[in-house]
């Protein structure tokens, strides 16, 4: 297998790249969730990299450390990845007209650890004797580090940090005479997380994993096929819904048409509930529904399960928006923007020291005062992680003279790490999983604090316990209950991204 950058990538493929430091922490300032990447796909159109951006920039809350695209034109491969927005680089004309083609695969990036590397932005390409591949992923493998160190004790070179690149060494490695083929063996071999869409020469590949943990939707646009990790990037092209790719599901695309394959034994689909709690942008369906009304409904159970004594909701922008107005309509008290948040911050202005990342949360939600004065507050959030954030935000409503502050957490307290593609802390680092609840309320400040059940989150998504056809997502989060191997974390590594092993050994 080619190197996928520099010099060893096949002649017809160039792009730059530059090494960065992936070593760090969260770069942000804050204690948010935040997933891994996005990934959206053409195939059939003129102008499939253009589109591939607009897709990309409807992605953009996926992932907002770097951005790639790779098209193919019939002759060849041609890339742009770059760090940063989608916009920084992708709404220039040069660009676009750059990566000509019928076929596009595009990523957007956000890494779970350590700094951006451009190394590490995908789509990554390599060369195989079937021709060029290239991979965009959304999701976390759970043994890419053994399979790393498997496939570097047999003599393989990688040149990324992302688990990604495991696919890849994969795929080459087959002694399958199909790409396709290749790609359903690599699979075979994986475990853990991911939403796959990879181009070739002559087609468009989607996969899913085995229980459907990240999500991938195909779409049409008049005779061209759509991949897309949400449906609302469907929408700013004008693409129709077509369905959710299933769990298990690989999708062949090609001039001769659309082709399943099912290489997985059935399972029931596990989908990720944090994509309805917060990752999808909320007007993407998701199963069916609208995340918007999912998480209003979220709210209005809430409600019903932690009413406070209240005058006035206050949702803590933005992701707490919805909830608030389920929690206000269901409750009777009024909704207040009582936090404004700062949409302007960029994360460059709070690095470089602790003092200033300090003020972030200030830097990024001002109190309204005019509405929080002398009143009883509930101030609505879909989670809490570390809890330093929401302390934040409580001590600033005290200091805008709120009388009362009740945090009302619109899904349960998250006890236990995600090892699939959601950037949580390790365990000693999740306040749920260290501290009562009495005992949060406390060191938040707060007067009182509550979390929504699990059981009003499945409510919330339209199931109850009695429903028989009621799903078990991927709710680990909450319950512990993860729904594959955890191979990596038995070893002496446990590391949810290559990215803390920058020089790995075998």
């Amino acid at each position: 297998m080619s190197a996928f950058l520099g010099s060893g990538a096949s002649s017809d493929f160039s792009t730059s790249h530059a090494w960065g430091d992936v070593c760090g922490e969260n770069r942000y300032g804050d204690d948010r969730l935040r997933e891994e990447c996005g990934v959206f796909a053409v195939f059939g159109h003129p102008d499939a990299a253009a589109l591939t951006a607009l897709g990309l920039h409807a992605l953009q809350h996926r992932g907002q450390e770097g951005a790639g695209i790779v098209s193919y034109d019939g002759h060849k491969f041609h890339a742009e990845r770059h760090l940063g927005l989608v916009g920084d680089h992708f709404n220039r004309g040069d660009v676009i007209a750059r990566l000509k083609g019928r076929m596009a695969v595009g990523h957007n990036r956000y890494s779970t650890t350590g700094e951006p590397s451009l190394v590490n932005v995908q789509p990554l390409f390599c060369t195989i004797d079937t021709g060029g591949f290239a991979v965009a992923h959304n999701g976390n493998l759970t043994n890419a580090m053994t399979l790393r160190r498997d496939l570097i004790a047999t003599g393989a070179i990688f040149h990324a940090t992302s688990d990604t690149e495991v696919i890849l060494h994969l795929t080459a490695r087959s002694q399958k005479r199909r790409t396709v083929e290749r790609f359903v063996e690599a699979l075979r071999q994986i475990e853990g997380a991911y939403a796959l869409a990879c181009l070739t020469d002559n087609m468009l590949i989607g996969a899913r994993d085995p229980v459907g943990i990240r999500p991938l939707v195909l779409g049409r646009l008049g005779e061209a096929y759509v991949l897309a990790s949400e449906t609302c990037a469907l929408d700013i092209v004008g693409a129709k819904f077509e369905r959710e790719i299933e769990n298990g599901e690989v999708v062949v695309i090609s001039d001769t048409g659309l082709e399943i394959h099912r290489p997985f034994p059935r399972r029931p689909a596990r989908p990720c509930i944090f994509e309805q709690i917060y990752f999808a942008r909320p007007d993407s369906i998701v199963g069916g529904r609208t995340v918007y009304s999912v998480r209003k409904q979220m709210g209005a159970e809430l409600a019903r399960e932690s009413l406070a004594d209240s005058d006035v909701i206050v949702p803590i922008p933005d992701s707490g928006v919805p909830a608030a107005i389920g929690y206000s309509q269901e409750s009777g008290v009024p909704f207040e923007l009582g936090i404004i948040r700062n949409h302007y911050v960029g994360r460059t202005f709070i690095e470089p020291e602790q003092r200033i990342r300090a003020l972030g949360v200030k830097l990024k939600h001002s109190a309204n005062r005019s509405v929080i004065a002398g009143k009883r507050l509930v101030l609505i959030d879909d989670s809490v992680v570390r809890g330093t954030t929401s302390k934040k935000i409580v001590e600033l409503m005290y200091e805008a003279g709120a009388k009362e502050v009740h945090m009302r957490i619109a899904c349960p307290p998250i006890t236990h790490p995600d090892f699939y593609g959601i950037d949580t802390p390790s365990k000693l680092q999740l306040l749920a999983a260290t501290t009562d609840i009495e005992g949060m309320r406390a060191f938040m400040g707060a007067t009182s604090l509550a979390f929504l059940s699990v059981a009003g989150v499945y409510r919330s998504c339209g199931y109850t316990e009695r429903d028989a056809k009621m799903p078990q997502f991927s709710d680990h989060c909450f319950t512990g209950e993860y729904p594959t191997a955890l191979t990596d974390q038995t070893g002496d590594i446990p590391s949810r991204e290559l990215s803390l092993l920058a020089e790995a050994r075998p």
